[in-house]
């Protein structure tokens, strides 16, 4: 699983990381750190855009998305 830390980014810049690392590792599982509910709404919006799954933890200060690609 690539991990994919964006604490401290405020949008679109968590999006557009997430976005280049679904590209890198097309297929594989993804785990994104965020910190506010709106990274983690913009972020999970995207991916089910591009037909991952998303789980979502809380993570310390902010969430853990887990998306899964569809099909795994």
């Amino acid at each position: 699983m690539f991990e994919v830390d964006v604490r401290g980014f405020s949008c679109p810049v968590p999006v557009v990381k997430t976005r280049n690392a679904m590209k890198k590792n097309p297929g594989e599982e993804l785990a994104v750190l965020v910190e506010t509910a709106v990274c983690r709404e913009n972020v999970s919006r995207l991916a089910q855009y591009e037909g991952y799954t998303v789980r979502v933890e809380p993570a310390g200060d902010g969430y853990r998305l887990h998306l899964v690609p569809s099909g795994k």
